[in-house]
């Protein structure tokens, strides 16, 4: 399967992610991931933006990305919003 579309496919299924997880998810290098990540928001097709984040005081930096427009559906259990009455 080419690269981008395995990408796409794995963010469809998993929805946010990190770079690094999709790199290890499936099995393409971090380098190869980061470049077709941006080759795929240049197009559109998905949303990133740069994250940093501190695990056990160590600072790890990736790009956060998802599906351009996918609003994922709501959590199970969550209330209903409340009506408005004018």
């Amino acid at each position: 399967m080419e690269p981008m579309k395995e990408i796409l496919q794995y963010l469809k299924k998993h929805g946010e992610q990190l770079d690094s997880e999709i790199a290890v998810a499936t099995g393409i290098s971090l380098a190869k991931v980061r470049l077709h990540l941006s080759e795929l928001a240049a197009k559109g097709e998905i949303m990133t933006c740069h994250s940093i984040r501190f695990e056990k005081g160590k600072k790890a930096e990736g790009i956060r990305c998802r599906l351009a427009g996918y609003i994922p559906p709501a959590a199970p259990g969550r209330k209903a919003k409340a009506q408005l009455k004018l």
